[in-house]
């Protein structure tokens, strides 16, 4: 392949640059695969120049952030001439500082050792990426920060796509806030009948050993539901979160990841049990959600000739990047070169994989029918603990708020709240009225041709009360972004009807001397545009229980 690069002045706008790029690929003979050869060549230079277009885009944006309207045409010094000392390289000083500030101020480059010891090896584009999606974190949540090494997960998983990362780790923190996943491991006691065992490699990196073709996996979905199955394994994940950010610090370097060893010998068709593979592909979703880049290697043995089917069922569910994680070994593949002790230390190999470690994992067996639940039972405690948490959601549309009633009795109360805004941008508001509103009517979104399976939709403002009259706004107009966490409080002069209403944000009109801006523009044709969504929690307080004010 032949490639040549041009940069010019443009022959009628000396301010402007020209960029030319033209490559060439001659392809004489490749076993007849030409034409794929041409093809996949043309993918990978196409590639090439949008990642290139990205990193010119960033760094004009951070000069334009830090002011920077200008910089001087680079001119050859003159042979002549000494070499220009570094204060008089630009005719404009003042601009000097700020590059200076860009390049190497703790916001904007993160310390050398640091990355060293706490992230791996980072690009600059990459540790770039990092920087600005915690410093957006920090400026649109309130609540807790997640680490660099969190937030460095989900970058990767993305490849350092800033919109992905953000949109799935934004996500991410709603489910474990909703679910108060953070307390997870004190909260939570994994039943006896679910054990695993856990061991340190030498590298720090933690290892789990999982007997899966011993269980009596329908047993254990009969015995526990889908619920306790989940949270086991949400407590292992959060475990070996723990141990990741521990072992990084005894060991001096970055480790992020663990290692599973799960051997399959027993695994026959009675494990592809319809309701256990649904709890298996549920459990996969979620973990694939909140837990990417966590897993650094899974080592799969003896796989029976059963695998390939359950390998059909769940494989598609799994991003690609890990499935390529993945090892399968069949029968005794597993001994000598290219197996086990490619990528475990043999002192730690379990000694009924013909390692040195007599570890005490537990063959499973049956679990007592004495122990199933019924159908009933099930049922209902998986609703109840799917569910389990102090948020509800609410679905918005243009031209249908969400809002929520709540009665005072005790002028003086304290009505609190605390909301995110999952998608769109929403604008809070507070009514009072004497009267109260007709029962709370579900929008059923037939105008907007769309269901809200994940919140709901109440209203409860009649179209003929007139604002001043039947009731009256007690606090100004909040206007919340997508991603941020809001809390706040109101106390109450007048016992009555308080309604806390979540409207969609209108985007105000372009005034007629400004154009649109292109990102307005493609918003106002999106579908999705349309729909915000938010996770509330609210509680009425007694005046001497609490002291607050309407706040982010």
């Amino acid at each position: 392949m032949c490639l040549s690069m041009l940069m010019q002045v443009h022959p009628e706008n000396e301010d402007w640059t020209c960029f030319e790029q033209n490559a060439s690929l001659d392809i004489k003979s490749f076993f007849g695969f030409e034409s794929t050869v041409e093809k996949v060549a043309m993918k990978q230079y196409a590639s090439s120049i949008k990642k290139g277009k990205e990193i010119i885009e960033y760094y004009l944006k951070e000069l334009e952030a830090e002011g920077v309207t200008h910089v001087p045409r680079w001119a050859p010094p003159s042979l002549s001439l000494p070499a220009p000392r570094p204060t008089s390289l630009s005719s404009s000083p003042p601009d000097l500082p700020k590059l200076a500030i860009l390049a190497g101020t703790p916001d904007d480059k993160l310390d050398a050792d640091y990355i060293k010891r706490y992230l791996g090896d980072l690009t600059p584009l990459q540790e770039s990426c990092l920087i600005r999606l915690r410093k957006w974190l920090q400026e649109t949540h309130k609540g807790k920060i997640p680490k660099d090494e969190h937030i460095l997960r989900f970058l990767r998983a993305r490849d350092f796509n800033m919109d992905k990362a953000r949109e799935i780790l934004c996500q991410s923190l709603t489910w474990r806030k909703q679910h108060q996943v953070d307390y997870l491991l004190e909260s939570w006691s994994s039943p006896q009948v679910l054990p695993y065992v856990g061991h340190l490699r030498a590298d720090g990196r933690p290892l789990y050993i999982l007997w899966l073709g011993q269980m009596d996996t329908k047993g254990l979905v009969r015995a526990l539901g889908e619920e306790s199955l989940l949270r086991h394994v949400l407590s292992i994940n959060e475990e070996g979160l723990r141990l990741c950010e521990e072992n990084t610090k005894v060991f001096g370097r970055p480790i992020s990841c663990w290692t599973c060893l799960v051997d399959l010998e027993g695994l026959n068709m009675r494990h592809l049990w319809r309701p256990r593979v649904k709890a298996l592909l549920r459990i996969i979703e979620v973990v694939e959600a909140n837990y990417p880049e966590t897993l650094g290697r899974l080592l799969i043995l003896r796989a029976p000739r059963v695998f390939p089917v359950l390998w059909t069922l769940v494989s598609p569910f799994i991003d690609e990047n890990t499935r390529k994680k993945f090892l399968i070994y069949a029968g005794n593949d597993y001994q000598g070169t290219g197996g086990l002790v490619d990528y475990i230390d043999k002192e730690i190999i379990p000694d009924f994989l013909g390692g040195e470690c007599m570890c005490e994992v537990p063959e499973g067996g049956l679990v007592p029918k004495s122990m199933y639940r019924t159908a009933e039972e099930l049922e209902n405690e998986d609703v109840r603990l799917w569910t389990e948490t102090i948020y509800q959601c609410a679905s918005i549309f243009k031209g249908a708020p969400h809002e929520l009633l709540i009665e005072i009795i005790d002028a003086s109360s304290v009505i609190t709240w605390d909301f995110d805004v999952c998608k769109g941008d929403v604008v809070f508001n507070i009514y009072h009225s004497k009267r109260a509103p007709q029962l709370p009517r579900k929008d059923p979104l037939g105008a907007h041709g769309i269901t809200s399976p994940g919140g709901n939709n109440v209203q409860l403002i009649d179209k003929s009360w007139i604002l001043g009259q039947d009731y009256s706004m007690v606090e100004s107009p909040l206007t919340c972004k997508e991603g941020e966490s809001v809390q706040g409080s109101h106390i109450t002069r007048w016992p009555g009807f308080y309604i806390l209403q979540w409207k969609f944000h209108n985007m105000p009109s372009c005034s007629a001397t400004n154009l649109p801006r292109v990102d307005d523009v493609l918003a106002t044709l999106q579908v999705s545009s349309h729909k915000c969504k938010v996770m509330y929690y609210t509680e009425v307080l007694g005046s001497e229980d609490f002291r607050g004010k309407l706040s982010q």
